[in-house]
């Protein structure tokens, strides 16, 4: 999942990147509102985490341009303003949720989770595809019901895959979803993370095909069943 931080604490910015790259969202982070504008309307996040003490503006100001220019994206607000009348002008200014620091990195996450699984947010709770089954509040792969163990990576390769099942992905939407602006990114970093992905499916016996759609992306489909055109 691909997030959008704005966030002038250099400390606490770099802390909730660490926790949330490690849960397997790739975040981009921005000191100032104006970064933070020109990137949300370049890319389309999957959430924006926002301080509402920016040093070049209000947040608020913010969530009501993202809002009046149609932009649905999620907004989780994480700020000191702790007042019953901060919250609720956050809220009425098109925010989604209100975060009030100091706060645990395992709330924010299952916060961002939570707001991804919403009507007609990018999350439902369970994808399945033949025998497959991925659990996004728990982030975790099953095959037959058997937990198989996936890196983050993986895993959000394999979210975007079922939620597009039967439909090629194209590379450049995947890299834009897996990797923030600032990863160190290798050429063929894509195609080693299918490759690793598609091997850990078939030794657990998954009932699908990750298949290659050289030149353009990647497509998973169920299995078909083998006919048995034998006469008995």
């Amino acid at each position: 999942m691909r997030v959008l931080l704005a966030e002038d604490n250099v400390r606490l910015a770099s802390l909730i990147n660490d926790g949330l790259t490690e849960e397997g969202f790739a975040l981009d982070w921005f000191a100032t509102l104006d970064g933070a504008k020109e990137a949300a309307a370049a890319i389309n996040y999957d959430i924006a985490l926002l301080d509402l003490g920016m040093p070049d503006g209000d947040g608020i100001d913010f969530i009501r341009t993202i809002r009046r220019s149609g932009n649905p994206t999620p907004i989780l607000v994480i700020t000191a303003r702790n007042g019953l009348d901060d919250r609720v002008r956050g809220l009425d200014s098109g925010a989604d949720d209100y975060l009030v620091k100091p706060f645990e990195m395992p709330e924010l996450a299952a916060r961002c989770r939570a707001l991804l699984r919403r009507p007609g947010a990018c999350l439902g709770t369970t994808l399945t595809v033949a025998n497959l089954e991925f659990d996004s509040a728990e982030r975790e792969v099953r095959v037959s019901g058997i937990v198989i163990r996936v890196s983050p990576r993986e895993l959000d390769l394999l979210e975007h895959l079922m939620r597009r099942v039967g439909h090629v992905v194209t590379k450049e939407s995947l890299e834009e979803a897996l990797y923030s602006l600032s990863a160190d990114v290798t050429p063929n970093a894509l195609e080693a993370a299918v490759s690793r992905l598609r091997r850990r499916l078939a030794t657990a016996k998954a009932g699908v095909i990750l298949h290659t759609a050289h030149g353009v992306g990647y497509m998973l489909t169920p299995k078909q069943p083998v006919c048995d055109n034998s006469i008995r």
